[in-house]
């Protein structure tokens, strides 16, 4: 997962003619070529491989929307785009980076994309300790300019603040927003146990339900951390206290390893109880629900910035541009959304500035939008160039004899501080951190009701 001042872009229904992207300082610059050379840094290792074309998707769906570009291979995005331009230049994917989740590749694949291959703007990464190593890149190459995946550990953007790194998704903290009000207040909670995945996402997602349940009075006793990726989670769930000495679990076991790890507490606990689970956005996204659904009807989440289903006008707007560049992928997934968003962005500054990308990308920063009136509500960079973002808790139902999930709520406009949780001088969120304390938070007893899609304000 940015407070805006500046420019807003046009309508979701209103196409945005061409744009462009920016130069390496180790390259000649764009200024003195008719290309823009853009990275797109995905995953197709690890627990998150299987979004690899996804996110490709978002991001060339976007060009294709809004750069008149066209996918060469409806069916498969990793095949490229043709045509396309920016500010008056020409397109040009230098490649696709492969990471696994771990920083290391991450940067690996960071510098052969940006170095070798001559990379001028880099989209990615996917995964929370990929985004603080791409970042932390980010400070250390000013000539260069980066926008984030979907990438969502806290630190990335609120302690690294690379003043050429833009992250138009919130991140883990602000995706969990309502899930401790839904603990508290509607499942009656009062004591609850976390298993999260031991790096900077799965601290930070963790951080947002204890931020929030314990600002209501509620009580973590015991917290769990496992590695990810992993195959064998029955030593790490045996660890969480049982279901009969808890109100409940929050789960953060996210990519491949959500389906095992909640076999591995059936083995341990017997059957799941909806009522005492609720999870972060793998309980829903990257095809859970397919798996988990028949187990979890009734079951809570924290949700991916997006609005699965909501049926407002500029979700439906989005919905029809972005299906028709890639129509077998899920437009609603934060894997395609969380890219469609910062590629848009980026034609849009591009067009603004005739792709004039001279005096080391800051005419292309000072374009960047601090508010995109996207499909899933109105985005706001911040002064950290990190959004601010509507946030929908959703819920697995039963419907005319299917199982699906809906959004419940909406907590409008969520910034990275938490309500004043966060700040750049607390301590990252970790193994110990946050706290559980009491506390105020601006949405309480506010969540707005969704109902059909619909938004009952």
């Amino acid at each position: 997962m940015k407070v805006g001042k500046w420019k807003f872009l046009l309508p979701l229904g209103l196409l945005v003619a061409g744009s462009a992207v920016a130069t390496s300082g180790a390259l000649a610059t764009s200024a003195q070529s008719n290309e823009v050379k853009i990275a797109i840094l995905s995953e197709c290792k690890g627990a998150f491989g299987g979004a690899f074309e996804e996110q490709i998707a978002g991001v060339q769906a976007a060009f294709s929307q809004y750069a008149g570009a066209k996918p060469k291979n409806k069916k498969k995005p990793s095949a490229g785009i043709t045509g396309g331009s920016m500010g008056g230049k020409a397109i040009k994917i230098v490649g696709y980076g492969c990471g696994d989740e771990t920083p290391a590749l991450a940067l690996k694949e960071t510098r052969r994309l940006m170095e070798q291959l001559g990379g001028e703007i880099m989209i990615g990464p996917l995964s929370g300790d990929e985004g603080v190593a791409v970042a932390n890149y980010a400070k250390a190459h000013p000539k260069q300019t980066f926008l984030n995946g979907t990438s969502g550990g806290q630190q990335t953007t609120l302690k690294v603040r690379a003043k050429n790194f833009f992250r138009y998704n919130g991140d883990g903290a602000q995706w969990n927003a309502g899930t401790g009000e839904i603990a508290y207040k509607r499942l009656g909670w009062r004591n609850a146990a976390i298993i999260m995945d031991d790096y900077s996402f799965g601290y930070t997602s963790g951080a947002g339900f204890i931020a929030e349940f314990c600002a209501w009075g509620g009580k973590i006793s015991k917290r769990v951390f496992v590695p990810s990726p992993n195959t064998d989670y029955s030593s790490y769930v045996q660890q969480l206290p049982a279901p009969d000495k808890i109100d409940g679990y929050f789960w953060v076991v996210g990519g491949s390893g959500t389906g095992p790890s909640l076999k591995a507490y059936q083995q341990a606990f017997g059957a799941i109880d909806p009522k005492k689970f609720i999870g972060n956005l793998f309980f829903a996204f990257y095809g859970a629900d397919k798996e988990l659904g028949p187990q979890l009807v009734g079951a809570y989440m924290g949700g991916f910035g997006t609005g699965p289903g909501l049926q407002t006008p500029a979700a439906k707007a989005y919905r029809k541009l972005a299906t028709r560049w890639y129509p077998d992928f899920n437009p609603d997934d934060g894997f395609y959304y969380n890219w469609w968003n910062p590629a848009w962005a980026l034609t849009t500054a591009m067009k603004t500035i005739n792709g004039d990308l001279s005096a080391g990308h800051q005419k292309l920063w000072a374009a960047m939008p601090r508010t995109l009136n996207a499909g899933f509500g109105k985005i706001v960079l911040d002064k950290n160039r990190q959004a601010i973002q509507d946030q929908y808790p959703i819920r697995y139902v039963k419907k005319n004899g299917a199982i699906t999930f809906e959004v419940i709520g909406l907590i409008p406009q969520v910034d990275q501080t938490f309500g004043g949780q966060f700040s750049e001088t607390t301590p990252s969120p970790s193994r110990a951190a946050p706290a559980c304390k009491k506390a105020k938070l601006p949405w309480m007893n506010k969540i707005i009701p969704v109902k059909n899609g619909v938004p009952q304000r």
